[in-house]
């Protein structure tokens, strides 16, 4: 140990948005993900699944489901509300039916 004792650092669970889309005017959603796309850089946002193959084991599936890691919850929740994701949001919200959720992560 460094100076007699060693100051432990405590490392914040990572934030993650869950969100499960139908993506109802394919050809005007595009538009949403170009103007989400700052939001998500700015709160360094990273996409650990977007789409792909999946099942509904329980309950009612949705077209498309996507998970975003965060640094941590409170980033995870500022780049929701941040203005420039809100007017991304409003664009997705005309243009696709679907549920987000914000989930701290455990270490």
């Amino acid at each position: 140990m460094l100076g007699g004792a060693a100051k432990m650092e405590k490392r914040m669970a990572k934030g993650y948005w869950i969100a499960r889309v139908t993506v109802n005017d394919a050809d005007m959603y595009p538009q949403y993900v170009r103007m989400a796309a700052p939001a998500f850089q700015k709160y360094g946002a990273r996409f650990l699944v977007r789409g792909g193959r999946h099942g509904a084991m329980e309950g009612d599936a949705r077209a498309r489901n996507v998970v975003i890691e965060f640094d941590s919850f409170e980033r995870a929740v500022a780049c929701y509300r941040s203005p420039d994701y809100q007017a991304a949001a409003a664009i997705r919200q005309r243009r696709a039916d679907g549920d987000i959720v914000v989930v701290e992560g455990v270490e």
